[in-house]
């Protein structure tokens, strides 16, 4: 009997030092939504793959979505802390009273496709051929691509035939001899690239000639800035292990092969394509450079797609871009170093 009683006497001791002890402390959660396939499900598949999540005490809630329109959706409607968008919409955002706030995820850019050898150097080449343009009239990249033309005398709104599409379509089109060129986004130009078609004109040139400075990532990690400011240290460790994992995978085979699945290309030399492509466009500038180039690329964007584009602002809000609780540019390590960039396949 007395030895039953020392047992009980022993296991209510660890029950009350249990209930006594402080809960160990749960992982922050941070919920996201991403589009299926996109460059921000590889960074977080590799997240998960090394458990880099874990490492920084991070419960990542991940909904995979169809579409980039329903994700804004989720983050206006607060079914999600965080997207993969653009600064442009995050700055119209602000402006119709949503106090959205960005943070550079890529600024690898799309180009002008055509059959290799097409010569396309300048605006007067495009005049009476058939453009495709993806992603609609109000298209950052079709609207940079006009005021670059306009800049040098050609209209290309009244001086080529337009045809506007869905992106694979277009590509078709283009294989098929349908059109002359096309302005895709970055991923089919890299399926074109692997079919043998050339950058004509690279949208990050132009950029550069309508008066950047340097790459401006114009998909980045947009959020509400009162969820920003609410839970700085949160992000830092989750914008700290997704640059990890963008650098894994454009500089470690191992960690590519685990992605290779999710990008949509079969043969060798597209995946090349595709993981060069992906590591050009990893941030290394400071926020501030890149908000500066953003705020004059608006002024143009702005000015050829007006109100419909950008709202009632005509110039860019200094709180689109994420600095930290306290202004402190927080961006990759004070772009210290630049990622070793694969040589072009």
């Amino acid at each position: 009997m007395r030895e039953l009683f020392e047992r009980l006497r022993a296991l209510f001791a660890l029950l009350f030092a249990l209930a006594a002890a402080p809960a160990a402390q749960a992982a922050d959660h941070l919920r996201l939504t991403v589009l299926s396939g996109g460059a921000f499900s590889w960074e977080l598949a590799i997240v998960k793959a090394y458990g880099l999540d874990i490492e920084a005490d991070l419960a990542l809630d991940v909904t995979e979505l169809a579409s980039t329109e329903a994700g804004k959706i989720a983050l206006i409607g607060g079914s999600a802390d965080m997207i993969l968008s653009d600064w442009l919409w995050a700055a119209r955002e602000r402006g119709l009273g949503h106090k959205l706030t960005f943070y550079p995820h890529s600024s690898t850019l799309g180009a002008v496709m055509a059959k290799a050898g097409l010569k396309l150097d300048s605006p007067a080449d495009f005049v009476g051929r058939k453009l495709g343009v993806a992603g609609g009239p109000l298209d950052k990249s079709w609207l940079m691509l006009q005021a670059w033309a306009l800049g040098q005398g050609i209209d290309l709104k009244t001086r080529t035939t337009l045809v506007f599409g869905a992106p694979p379509l277009l590509a078709e089109k283009l294989a098929q001899g349908e059109i002359d060129a096309v302005l895709e986004f970055w991923t089919y130009c890299a399926v074109l690239e692997g079919r043998g078609f050339g950058r004509a004109i690279d949208m990050a040139e132009v950029e550069r000639q309508l008066g950047a400075q340097g790459p401006i990532s114009v998909g980045g990690y947009v959020m509400d800035e009162s969820f920003a400011l609410a839970h700085p240290d949160v992000l830092e460790r989750f914008l700290k292990i997704t640059r990890k994992a963008k650098d894994m995978i454009a500089r470690d085979d191992e960690a590519f092969a685990k992605v290779a699945p999710l990008i949509d290309a079969k043969d060798p030399a597209t995946l090349a394509i595709y993981r060069h492509r992906y590591a050009e466009g990893i941030p290394t500038r400071s926020i501030a450079a890149e908000e500066a180039d953003a705020a004059g690329i608006y002024q143009v964007l702005a000015k050829l797609g007006g109100e419909q584009l950008v709202g009632s602002a005509q110039t860019l809000d200094p709180g689109v871009f994420y600095r930290g609780p306290a202004g402190v540019d927080v961006s990759h390590d004070n772009a210290a170093k630049a990622p070793n960039v694969l040589a072009k396949p």
